[in-house]
C-alpha cells in the first residue's frame, strides 16, 4: 500500500466512526469538532501537500484534495474547515519568508495550532467586487493594522488567522496574527442556515501590531505570491464539491432502490450526473498535482472550481427530489447537503466572482475597457 493510499484508508475510518455522529450537531447546534480536527491532524489530515521537514506527508495538493473529499462526504462544515486549515499550510509553505514558515507552519500542519484564512474579502478586493476592509502602516518593527474582517471561519482565541491588509502607497501585505494578539478583538456574526459548526467570526483589529516575523508577504512580494498560491487555494475548495456530490449520488442510489419507477422521471439521474462528476475529478486530479511543480492555467483552474460548484447544485438539487418527503425531514443529510451546496457556491471565490474572473480573462478587450 502506498503512502497516499494509507492516508485515505485512516482518514476514511476515521471520519466514518468519528465524524459521522458529529455531523448533526455540527450542523444543526453548530458544534465545533476541536477535538475531531485535532486528531485528524495526528493522522496528516491537513499536510499530504507539505514536505516531510515541514512533518508534512511529502504528497502533493491532489491528495490534500482526497482528505477534503472524504470528509466533506460526511460533513460539508468539517470538510470547509479542513480546506481552512489545510489552506493555512499552503500559504505557510509558499511564504517567501522563511522566518513566519519555520515559525508556524509544522503547528498548523499537525492541527497543534488550528487556523483560519480570512482572505475573502481580499481576494473579493483583487477581483474588483468589493474595498478590502483592513488597512495597515509601517512601523519600525512592521506594521500596525485597524478595520474589521467579517465572516473569518475556523478561529478563536488560541487560534491563528491569516489575513491581508492595504498599506497606503505600496500595495498589500499579507501575514499571520495570533487571535489574542492585544487590540485583536473577535465578534460573533449572525446565525447563518449552515456552517453554524464553523466557528465563524469577525474580526476587528485596533492599531494591532504586527511584527516582521508574522509577514506572508510583504508589498514588493504580494502580487507574485498571490499568483502562486491563488491555484492552490481555489483548487483545494473542490473537495468540499466533491465530497458532497459524491454523497448525493449515494442518496439516490439508494432511494432507487426501492422508487427508482417513479425516480426515473426525474432531471439529473445518478449514472448521468457521475458520467460528469468522474471527468471533473480527472480534471482536478490532474490540476492539482501540477501545483506541485509550477502553476497550471489559472483559467483551467477556475473552470474546474466552477464546474464543481455547478454540479453540487443539480446533485443535492436531485437528491432531495430522489428521497421524496424523507429528504426534506430535518434528520435527513440530504436537505443538509443542499444547504451546504449552496455555501460551495457563495463562498470566496463565488459562482458569480468565478464567472466574473472567467469573463474578463476570455474577453480582455472589455476588462481593458472597464478599467
Amino acid at each position: 500500500m502506498n503512502h497516499a493510499q494509507a492516508l485515505i484508508n485512516a482518514v476514511s475510518q476515521q471520519a466514518s466512526t468519528q465524524l459521522r455522529p458529529l455531523a448533526d450537531a455540527i450542523d444543526r447546534e453548530g458544534f465545533y469538532p476541536e477535538t475531531y480536527l485535532r486528531e485528524l491532524g495526528k493522522l496528516g489530515g491537513f499536510a499530504a501537500a507539505i514536505p516531510e521537514e515541514y512533518e508534512g506527508l511529502g504528497l502533493d495538493l491532489s491528495a490534500q484534495i482526497d482528505v477534503t473529499t472524504i470528509i466533506s462526504k460526511e460533513c460539508g462544515s468539517t470538510g470547509f474547515m479542513v480546506w481552512c486549515q489545510s489552506t493555512c499550510a499552503w500559504y505557510l509553505l509558499n511564504s517567501p519568508n522563511a522566518e513566519v514558515r519555520e515559525r508556524y507552519l509544522k503547528d498548523v500542519a499537525r492541527a497543534r495550532l488550528l487556523a483560519g484564512t480570512g482572505m475573502s474579502n481580499t481576494v473579493k478586493h483583487l477581483a474588483g467586487i468589493e474595498k478590502i476592509n483592513l488597512r495597515a502602516v509601517r512601523t519600525e518593527s512592521g506594521y500596525q493594522v485597524s478595520g474589521s474582517l467579517p465572516w473569518v471561519s475556523n478561529i478563536g482565541s488560541d487560534h491563528l488567522a491569516v489575513v491581508a491588509a492595504y498599506v497606503q502607497d505600496e500595495g498589500y501585505i499579507m501575514f499571520a496574527v495570533r487571535c489574542d494578539t492585544p487590540g485583536l478583538s473577535l465578534r460573533p456574526c449572525l446565525e447563518f442556515s449552515g456552517m453554524e459548526g464553523t466557528q465563524t467570526l469577525c474580526l476587528r483589529f485596533d492599531k494591532v501590531a504586527i511584527n516582521q516575523a508574522d509577514i506572508i508577504a510583504h508589498p514588493e512580494q504580494f502580487k507574485a505570491y498571490i499568483q502562486r498560491i491563488k491555484p492552490g487555494f481555489v483548487l483545494g475548495q473542490t473537495g468540499m464539491g466533491l465530497g458532497i456530490i459524491e454523497a448525493s449520488l449515494e442518496t439516490m442510489d439508494g432511494t432507487n432502490a426501492t422508487h427508482a419507477h417513479v425516480n426515473v422521471f426525474l432531471d439529473d439521474q445518478a449514472d448521468d450526473l457521475r458520467a460528469e462528476l468522474l471527468p471533473l475529478q480527472s480534471r482536478i486530479k490532474a490540476l492539482a498535482q501540477a501545483t506541485k511543480t509550477g502553476n497550471p492555467e489559472v483559467l483551467d483552474v477556475l473552470k474546474a472550481r466552477l464546474a464543481t460548484s455547478e454540479l453540487c447544485l443539480r446533485a443535492t438539487h436531485s437528491a432531495v427530489l430522489h428521497a421524496g418527503a424523507k429528504g426534506y425531514l430535518m434528520n435527513h443529510p440530504a436537505q443538509r447537503r443542499q444547504r451546504e451546496a449552496v455555501f460551495v457556491a457563495i463562498v470566496t471565490p463565488a459562482l458569480k466572482h468565478l464567472r466574473k474572473e472567467i469573463h474578463a480573462i476570455e474577453h480582455p478587450e472589455e476588462h481593458a475597457q472597464a478599467a
